[in-house]
């Protein structure tokens, strides 16, 4: 363990933030699977609130740089075709 005061307190903070983040990115991936399993469903009403809902999780990961700008909006995209393809 850090001797120092400094390095103590940059420890703790270290810490907290990687616990915040992982939860975020749990919180993010649930939100992703649950669209994508309501998408399985053909449940076309409750696959666009998913999606929504999807969605919003990944535009905050990436604000909040949990994840990469680019894979987030891949994640979105391939959510979105599949539900185009389950509504044609």
């Amino acid at each position: 363990m850090a001797n120092i005061k400094s390095a103590i307190k940059r420890a703790k903070v270290s810490e907290e933030r990687r616990a915040h983040n992982a939860s975020l990115k749990s919180d993010m991936r649930t939100a992703v699977k649950n669209a994508e399993a309501v998408i399985n469903n053909n449940d076309v009403e409750n696959a666009k609130e998913a999606l929504l809902a999807a969605s919003k999780k990944l535009d905050k990961a990436v604000s909040k740089g949990l994840v990469h700008k680019n894979a987030a909006a891949r994640k979105k995209s391939r959510l979105a075709k599949r539900l185009n393809g389950i509504n044609a």
